[in-house]
C-alpha cells in the first residue's frame, strides 16, 4: 500500500479486529475515519449475484459520475473483466483475508489514472462475513479527474495484504460465485453518520424523503 487513505483505513481495520480474523461491522465509528469517508465504500454480499454497493463516498461517486449505492460491484469494471474483481471480493469474504487491488481508470476521452483499492472483510456476527469495507484512491492527482468521469476500471493486479493463514468460512452454495452469502441487515451507526455527513462533505444523498438512502447512512 502506498496511499495515505489505504494505510489509514487498513490500520483502523486492523485495530478493530484485534485477534479476530475480521471486525464486527457495528464496531466501525465514522468519527474515527471522518476525514477519509469520501473515499470509502461498503460492499454487501447478495445471494446469486455479485456484491453490490451498500454505501459509497462522494469522492468515489464523483469519479464515476453517478451515485453507486445499490449498483453491482461489476459496474466499475471493464465489460470483459468483471468476473475477476468479483472473485477477489467474494474470496475476501469467504476466506476472511483482506486484499489489495491496483487498477487503471479510463475516461471517455482516453485519460487514465492508476488507482489503489483495498478490500477488508467485515463480520455481521460470529463467522458470517457479508460485508466489505473498501477504499478507492488515485495514485496521483490530475485536473481531469475533477472534470471527466471514469468510464471503467481495468484490473492490473491484486494481492493479499498479509500472509496470515486464511480460515475458510462456511457459506451457502452459489452457482457462479460460491463465496457470496445472504445479506443481514442491522441498525448500525446511522444516526451518527447522518449528523456527520451531507452531500458536500461525506457521501451522496439519494434524497431527503428517505433517510435510509444516505450514503454511509442508516445501516452498515
Amino acid at each position: 500500500m502506498r496511499q495515505k487513505t489505504s494505510i489509514e483505513i487498513f490500520t483502523y481495520w486492523e485495530q478493530l479486529r484485534g485477534n479476530a480474523d475480521a471486525p464486527l461491522r457495528n464496531l466501525i465509528q465514522p468519527s474515527a475515519v471522518r476525514h477519509i469517508l469520501p473515499e470509502l465504500f461498503i460492499l454487501e454480499a447478495v445471494p446469486h449475484e455479485a456484491p453490490r454497493f451498500r454505501l459509497a463516498g462522494t469522492a468515489i461517486c464523483s469519479l464515476m459520475g453517478r451515485e453507486l449505492r445499490g449498483e453491482s460491484f461489476t459496474a466499475l469494471w471493464a465489460g470483459s473483466q468483471p468476473d475477476d474483481p468479483v472473485r477477489i471480493a467474494a474470496g475476501v469474504m469467504a476466506h476472511v483475508v483482506p486484499a489489495l487491488i491496483k487498477a487503471t481508470g479510463y475516461s471517455i476521452s482516453g485519460c487514465h489514472m492508476t488507482f489503489e483499492m483495498v478490500l477488508m472483510p467485515l463480520r455481521s456476527a460470529g463467522d458470517v462475513c457479508d460485508r466489505l469495507l473498501g477504499c478507492l484512491t488515485p495514485m496521483a492527482h490530475s485536473p481531469w479527474l475533477g472534470s471527466e468521469r471514469l468510464e471503467f476500471l481495468a484490473l492490473d493486479r491484486s494481492s493479499l495484504l498479509y500472509e496470515r493463514p486464511a480460515r475458510p468460512v462456511e457459506l451457502p452454495s452459489h452457482p457462479e460465485h460460491g463465496d457470496l452469502i445472504s445479506r443481514h441487515d442491522s441498525v448500525g451507526v446511522g444516526a451518527l453518520m447522518r449528523r456527520m455527513l451531507n452531500p458536500k462533505t461525506g457521501a451522496h444523498d439519494q434524497g431527503p424523503s428517505d433517510p435510509s438512502r444516505h450514503s454511509f447512512g442508516r445501516r452498515l
